[in-house]
């Protein structure tokens, strides 16, 4: 395993040409100081776009300032964690920066995710202070940390001053806290520094970000393409749409780009497909849209490159513990007939990846292997998880002194042009909408259910096109649950996208010779789960309806 499969001049190619990627950056400066800088330059121009409102770069740094000496009194200091739970709104930006502006880093609380998940990251993180939307209170577990409401922030902080902080941050310290599945059954936190997040968005060249264009504000702050959408904007003198729908419609989300004149966009490659399937047009006023967080659709893009023809379109690829970007491909006007998928590109700017085999040996051009990410928009660790950290984030073999690499566990291979491609997974972790889910996390939460027995997750896709999560359990025979059981069972414990399309019954695994549970011999959910839940269309507008539904779902009942 530690022979070379390389000539050296292969291997300095591989390991050191194609990762000469330093450019000059602010390196060491804090995210919330870049941002002051532009409230300085051009304290008129407006930052932030919220349905008929506008605030003012000079007004939205003096209310974060105001916000952030509140947070100060309560006893938020550098270094501390900051729950943020808020919907999409200028409040929410207005507190992210306030409590970058304290010394401390932010952690998106999304409302959306169950009550137990909520209180795990509220306790691993330490969180001594809440900021919140005062009608999101409820959908908050019981907690001992001090709640400040977001809304009244302004009435409460007019007597502070407005002067920026001198709370001293380091661009090692941390920015934000994310966290994402686990396969021990408990969410991960990733720490991200504020160097992470400036080397995404300076020295650039997979997006343009400056003062004449204009940023949607579309994921969830528990995303981490939010990061991109946010800071990209703020950070350059740019304007901020903030989208005003929690889950996005393609009506609304066609209003807002042409209303306001976006320029740069995000889609995960879900919502893509399903925005080039329904309404391309909608996208045509874009200069550029960038899409990602799993294998694009070739057809897809195909149809996206001829009705967007002056819109540049980008591959966006990267975990979490790189900050939002590690690979960016631009992709042509013309694709080869030919054609697979789509590559994920070449790394961006202070970044370096690296395709490795078992032994930690660069391999050769078109054979696959495990892909390693350095540079600096590494996460500092995983919160809390000391042996999880050093498992993940080794030592990088060929720069030597104290840089790192992370082990993606994303499968790759490097083409001739000297591009990357996407492959698969090395274990069992799956991408369903953009966000990353451990189907083991989902296992050993099934495997709480006091009538189950044995479990197993997958992600199916009988429809090309189509993922959906799909879980398989053994029961008790004494207590056997039904599905719909299952269902209500994870949805009290995980988030949304979490939670299977479908949940089957099975009297038994299937196993291979070697006495393993034998995936790929899983039936598919349609054939399983008809059971004694499944009820037959009764009148001719139900069959009606049941034929309009099978046909949209590709189901036959």
């Amino acid at each position: 395993s530690t022979l070379p499969l390389l000539s050296d001049a292969e291997r300095v190619f591989l390991t050191v040409e194609l990762n000469d990627t330093k450019v000059p950056y602010p390196r060491d400066g804090a995210v919330h100081r870049l941002f002051e800088d532009q409230a300085a330059r051009r304290p008129d121009a407006v930052a932030l776009i919220f349905g008929d409102d506008t605030l003012p770069y000079g007004d939205l740094n003096s209310r974060a300032n105001r916000l952030a000496r509140r947070l100060a009194k309560a006893g938020v200091a550098k270094g501390d964690f900051v729950g943020l739970c808020a919907d999409r709104s200028m409040e929410m930006i207005v507190a992210m920066i306030a409590i970058l502006k304290a010394g401390a880093a932010y952690v998106p609380l999304d409302p959306s995710y169950p009550s137990e998940r909520l209180a795990f990251m509220i306790e691993d993180t330490g969180i001594r202070l809440l900021v919140i939307s005062e009608r999101l209170r409820k959908t908050l577990p019981v907690t001992k940390a001090m709640i400040i409401p977001l809304e009244k922030d302004t009435a409460a902080d007019e007597h502070e001053s407005d002067a920026n902080l001198d709370v001293e941050v380091s661009a090692a310290d941390p920015a934000y806290v994310i966290y994402t599945s686990g396969s021990t059954g408990l969410p991960k936190g990733a720490v991200i520094p504020h160097r992470a997040v400036v080397r995404l968005l300076f020295g650039a060249e997979y997006a343009r970000m400056d003062e004449t264009r204009t940023f949607l504000q579309l994921a969830p702050i528990s995303f981490d393409a939010s990061t991109w959408e946010i800071w990209g904007a703020l950070l350059h003198g740019a304007r901020l749409v903030i989208f005003p729908e929690r889950v996005p419609s393609i009506p609304t989300l066609g209003d807002t780009l042409r209303r306001h004149g976006v320029t740069s966009l995000w889609l995960t490659a879900s919502l893509f497909n399903a925005v080039i399937d329904q309404a391309p047009e909608i996208l045509s006023s874009l200069d550029e849209l960038l899409t990602g967080g799993e294998a694009l659709s070739v057809p897809h893009v195909r149809r996206a490159l001829d009705k967007l023809p002056a819109t540049r379109l980008v591959n966006g690829y990267g975990p979490t513990e790189s900050t939002t970007f590690t690979c960016c491909y631009t992709i042509p006007k013309t694709l080869a007939a030919e054609i697979r998928s789509i590559p994920i590109g070449r790394p961006i700017a202070n970044t370096t990846v690296y395709i490795l085999d078992g032994g930690l040996q660069p391999i050769p051009v078109g054979v696959p292997g495990q892909l390693y990410i350095g540079g600096d928009g590494l996460a500092t660790e995983y919160l809390n998880r000391p042996e999880l950290t050093a498992e993940r984030f080794i030592p990088d073999p060929f720069t030597g002194g104290d840089a790192r690499i992370y082990r993606s566990g994303d499968l790759v291979r490097r083409l001739g042009d000297g591009n990357i491609e996407f492959l698969g997974r090395t274990d069992f972790q799956v991408k369903i909408r953009g966000f990353r889910v451990e189907l083991g996390e989902i296992e050993a939460t099934l495997a709480g259910h006091p009538s189950v027995r044995e479990a197993v997750a997958l992600c199916r896709e009988d429809r090309p096109g189509e993922k959906r999560i799909v879980a398989y359990v053994t029961a008790d025979r004494q207590a056997k649950p039904s599905a719909a059981d299952l269902r209500r069972f994870l949805e009290a414990r995980l988030p949304e996208y979490m939670v299977p399309a479908a949940c089957v019954v099975l009297d038994s695994m299937p196993l291979s010779p070697n006495g393993k549970v034998d995936r790929a011999a899983l039936p598919a959910p349609d054939d399983a789960i008809r059971g004694d839940e499944f009820l037959m269309p009764r009148t001719p507008v139900e069959e009606a309806l049941a034929r309009i539904w099978a046909e949209a779902l590709g189901r036959d009942e």
